[in-house]
């Protein structure tokens, strides 16, 4: 079997291949797209990291192409809906940059606290500026983490370790696990008053972009410094640069860039206060060689074993029960993406009921399938179908499972409860045909709504002129109504609409359904 390796590849990924029986590794980094055509069409598996585009058309010429394999977290360089339709199973190697991305973290933290780079170009310019770089201790000092994944951990493990308070911010994360990690669950405005040093540990979806913002920018405590080595956009790179030149932040540590490389006219890069560097946290020999070792063992396990690691698009069973239970996986992971976007504020525990005929199948897939989509909003493109449950295991969350015979109503239905210390909340989804699924039901209300695009979820009082109001919003905003589904339980009671739109809402207008006296709650979700 032929491994096409288009990127550069450390030696002891290669080796791995090199030993592997009955396989064979055809070696071109930096490969052209034209040769790329030509190469894959006879390749078994591609193993890629950033530099090569795996597109559709990648996929059409690779006639015998059964796994694609990215030394790396991201996927941003893979056509994954190209991948499905060609039954393609794409792999990356989300935990292998880890280490490296929390230890960059921290270099970032101790070089913004001595002014290190600043004070070398001086000292490498003839000058000898000692009184003018005088530095901040870290111990004793407050850390601020938005966001505990993974990563957000490893940053608090070491930031304890060198004495510094450590408060977090992460509406998905329990009690519990906080108190676990010896730090303290407060609220996002509290952190940003409160932290001498913020850090950002969290993806980008449409609820994080430009979450520091002139607005919020104005809330942290002033000389805070702010370490950015998790995504670009987060920041408000304009608003952020404002407010190290006003004074209110005393420096700021950028590794990734709303644009990539940034504009020589981003004006962070013009400030003295503001450390940059070119997407460094996972650039170290150890991360390098660790992420191409794991991918090799995983596309060698794959082609010789048939074992599916670390896959992105398809849970870790056969090719034939895939085929059969692929409409009910899909199913069970927009309801976890749903919920997690609807409501997953403090989880503690979630349960999941299968009823009717899904329960003829197993059920374990479709369980990993839910945790993703649930996840994945929270956590980022690290999570896949198999590592989903270890890391909501790693989260505090406890899982529970039941199975019933009868569906409601319904030959078939998949129930997802989510509990926290905000309550109970629960979507239930079921298939109505090969490709036909639908949410028929959110908490105790009945719906049937397409799992979708962009969903506005409302709840509101059930008064005359209400919908009226939201249709009137909605045009004078140009967002077009595909859908609209409206439940109610009695009259004059609360009603809940879920609204398939065509476009996505802007955030001012959700504010202006929000300030309507009889709209309890405006959230949109994006499947």
């Amino acid at each position: 079997m032929k491994v096409l390796v288009s990127d550069k590849f450390s030696p002891e990924g290669l080796q791995i291949f090199e030993q592997a029986q009955g396989i064979e590794v055809a070696y071109h980094p930096g490969i052209s797209q034209e040769e790329l055509l030509r190469e894959v069409a006879d390749a078994d598996a591609l193993v890629v990291r950033g530099g090569t585009q795996v597109t559709e058309e990648v996929f059409a010429a690779a006639g015998r192409l059964k796994v694609v394999g990215r030394a790396g977290i991201g996927v941003e360089n893979m056509d994954l809906a190209a991948a499905n339709r060609q039954g393609v199973v794409v792999m990356n190697t989300p935990f292998g940059s880890t280490t490296t991305t929390a230890e960059h973290t921290i270099a970032m933290l101790m070089a913004l606290a001595r002014q290190i780079p600043e004070a070398s170009r001086s000292t490498k310019a003839g000058r000898w500026e000692k009184d003018r770089f005088l530095g901040s201790e870290v111990a004793g000092k407050t850390l601020g983490v938005i966001g505990a994944g993974k990563i957000g951990r490893l940053v608090v493990e070491r930031a304890i370790g060198l004495k510094m308070r450590v408060v977090i911010f992460d509406p998905y994360l329990s009690e519990e696990m906080v108190h676990q990690l010896g730090a303290e669950q407060i609220g996002f405005e509290e952190l940003l008053g409160r932290a001498d040093f913020l850090t950002l540990h969290i993806p980008l979806n449409a609820d994080t972009h430009h979450l520091l913002n002139d607005e919020t920018l104005a809330l942290v405590k002033p000389g805070c410094r702010i370490i950015n080595c998790a995504t670009g956009g987060l920041i408000d790179e304009a608003a952020l640069a404002r407010v190290v030149i006003d004074g209110r932040v005393a420096g700021a540590a950028i590794d990734v860039f709303a644009k990539e490389p940034p504009d020589p006219t981003n004006p962070l890069l013009a400030l003295d206060e503001v450390i940059c560097t070119p997407h460094l946290r996972a650039s170290t020999v150890d991360a390098q060689v660790n992420v191409t070792v794991q991918v090799a063992h995983q596309i060698v396990d794959f082609l010789q074993k048939g074992i599916v690691v670390n896959a992105l698009n398809v849970p870790s069973i056969s090719a034939d029960l895939l085929t059969v239970i692929r409409p009910y996986v899909e199913l069970a992971e927009r309801l976890g993406c749903f919920q997690a976007q609807y409501f997953a504020r403090r989880m503690q525990g979630i349960t999941i009921e299968y009823a009717g005929s899904v329960t003829e199948h197993p059920t374990g897939p479709l369980t990993m399938a839910l945790l993703k989509g649930l996840l994945t909003p929270i956590v980022g493109s690290m999570v896949n179908y198999v590592n989903a449950p270890h890391l909501a295991r790693e989260r505090g969350i406890r899982v529970v499972e039941a199975r019933s015979s009868t569906a409601e109503g319904f030959s078939n239905l998949i129930r997802l409860t989510v509990s926290g210390t905000e309550g109970e909340h629960s979507v239930s989804g079921a298939l109505f045909g090969q490709d036909d699924y639908r949410i028929v039901r959110v908490d105790d209300y009945h719906v049937e709504a397409v799992p979708q695009g962009n969903i506005l979820v409302l709840l509101n009082d059930d008064r005359p002129g209400v919908i009226g109001f939201i249709g009137q919003v909605l045009a004078e905003a140009q967002v077009n109504i595909a859908m609209m589904n409206l439940s109610r339980r009695k009259i004059k009671g609360r009603a809940i609409s879920l609204i398939n739109v065509d476009t996505p809402i802007p955030e001012a207008v959700l504010e202006l359904l929000r300030g309507n006296e009889h709209i309890l709650s405006a959230v949109q979700v994006t499947l």
